[in-house]
């Protein structure tokens, strides 16, 4: 059994869909990030940075249990534990990791910049506003070029894949229409459109 501490985060979405996609049995503890849930010390011990997702494995390595945060780390160890979603062939693996690397270093970073800075700043800063909505623009059409080449991010459906979709859901908090990104539109739908995605975009229920 896994037990997934979350919240209703593209990050957090990326480990709820994972696991959907591999029929895992887990339990959700829903972490209210708007209450201070992320602060708790029972919290900390398992995500020292304060930030959702966590996973605790109860039949981790060497059948003992282990704790586990960072969701790009998650997405690695489930695919590792399962032998899914990731290949063993050192090209196509490597595609896959370095496509999740861009999503953890650039369209998690940047999009959730814009997302502050549209949705949250006590008030608007223009300089901020400009430069993160042309960067996330930018990776929308690093993305498109990417996707106009293949189905997937990488040679089959991945981790790279499971990463990235949650955040580009939220295109309308960016307010990026996907028409202009046709090929992003196209992975997007057609992600969107498996069931265990669809699950797994629900979790934690709203409350």
């Amino acid at each position: 059994m896994i037990d997934l501490y979350t919240w209703s985060t593209p990050n957090g979405r990326k480990v709820s869909i994972m696991l959907e996609e591999l029929d895992l049995p887990y339990a959700v503890h829903a972490v209210d990030i708007g209450k201070g849930d992320q602060f708790r010390p029972e919290f900390v011990a398992m995500s020292p940075n304060s930030k959702i997702p966590a996973i605790v494995d109860s039949e981790g390595p060497e059948a003992k249990p282990y704790a586990l945060f960072e969701s790009g780390a998650i997405l690695l160890y489930l695919a590792e534990k399962t032998g899914r979603f990731l290949s063993t062939r050192t090209a196509e693996r490597f595609d896959a990791i370095q496509w999740l690397m861009f999503q953890m270093g650039g369209v998690g970073p940047m999009f959730g910049q814009t997302h502050h800075f549209l949705r949250a700043a006590p008030e608007p800063v223009p300089y901020a506003i400009a430069r993160y909505t042309k960067e996330t623009r930018r990776l929308y059409a690093v993305l498109d070029q990417r996707l106009a080449a293949g189905d997937w991010l990488a040679a089959d459906y991945s981790v790279a894949d499971i990463a990235t979709y949650p955040w580009v859901a939220r295109h309308d908090w960016h307010k990026v229409e996907l028409a202009e990104f046709p090929n992003v539109k196209r992975w997007y739908e057609t992600i969107g459109a498996r069931p265990a995605v669809q699950r797994g975009m629900k979790v934690p229920a709203p409350r």
